[in-house]
């Protein structure tokens, strides 16, 4: 649980931060300039070929979707690309720089997250408490430093950012519950507000809506949606939902055996025959 000192700024301050939303601290991006792109990407384990020379670009200020029926190399695409796995040849660009095999830890402090299909929170932290460790404006101190006043300043601007984010995602109402409390569509956005703390620029979501009712689905992509146009983020996503997905995103790309074999408008990927015929096991 948070220390004495937190709760106390949160109750006092929480319905004027419930209330103050903004999207200050996010980094505005300039929308359709290629934020990330990967170049003849390849990623093997032995003799396969997971990922098969892929190259695609996403655009910042956008919706990129990832599609392909299992097995054709979409997560496998975006673990390399996020430093899970390193990359066996090709490049991976980030805002003009080449971060291709850097590992996990130092891509996110780039400004890239990663959500994965199951939700991995912690538990038996508050919803609050969740995007508390997620923070990302508080720069590394002293032990000295963080026993003084300005550690308690920093709190309270920590915990006013995570209400706004909160609201923002319609989860202020669940802000005292535990992670292990939320139904399986609160979990998704909480996993969507994390990156928000973390200031994230580029999100990487894997399967955002999977195992989710078609209503809560819609939501989940309605706040992603959201998030792109009010808050300037871009998203990379993957997803096996089209029913759903496509009528949320602005780019497609189609992969099958680990190459990208259609890109385009989401309505002229899904009726590429090279798609459709994938998808029938071609």
């Amino acid at each position: 649980m948070l220390s004495c000192e937190i709760i106390c700024v949160v109750c006092v301050d929480r319905y004027k931060a419930v209330h103050q939303y903004t999207n200050q601290g996010i980094r505005v991006g300039e929308e359709g300039r290629i934020l990330l792109k990967t170049v003849d990407l390849t990623l093997s384990f032995g003799a396969l070929r997971a990922v098969d020379g892929a190259s695609i670009d996403v655009p910042e200020r956008r919706i990129t979707l990832v599609i392909g029926p299992n097995g054709s190399g979409k997560t496998s695409l975006i673990n390399a690309i996020s430093g899970i796995y390193k990359p066996s040849s090709g490049r991976v660009i980030y805002d003009g720089m080449d971060i291709t095999g850097l590992p996990p830890h130092r891509i996110n402090e780039l400004g890239i997250v990663r959500t994965f299909q199951i939700p991995q929170p912690f538990l038996r932290l508050t919803v609050l408490e969740n995007l508390l460790v997620s923070w990302r404006g508080v720069p590394r101190t002293s032990l000295l430093r963080n026993m003084g006043r300005r550690w308690v300043s920093e709190e309270k601007e920590a915990a006013e950012y995570a209400f706004k984010v909160l609201r923002f995602l319609n989860l202020d109402r669940v802000w005292d519950q535990y992670a292990y409390q939320l139904s399986g569509g609160q979990l998704k956005l909480l996993e969507l507000a994390r990156a928000l703390m973390n200031r994230a620029r580029l999100v990487i979501m894997d399967e955002p809506i999977a195992g989710i009712l078609p209503t809560l689905a819609h939501d989940i992509f309605s706040y992603m949606r959201k998030s792109v146009s009010e808050l300037g983020i871009t998203i990379l996503a993957v997803e096996h939902r089209l029913d759903i997905a496509l009528k949320y995103v602005d780019h497609v790309y189609a992969m099958h055996r680990g190459k990208i074999i259609a890109s385009g408008p989401p309505e002229t990927v899904v009726s590429n025959p090279l798609v459709i015929e994938s998808y029938l096991g071609g």
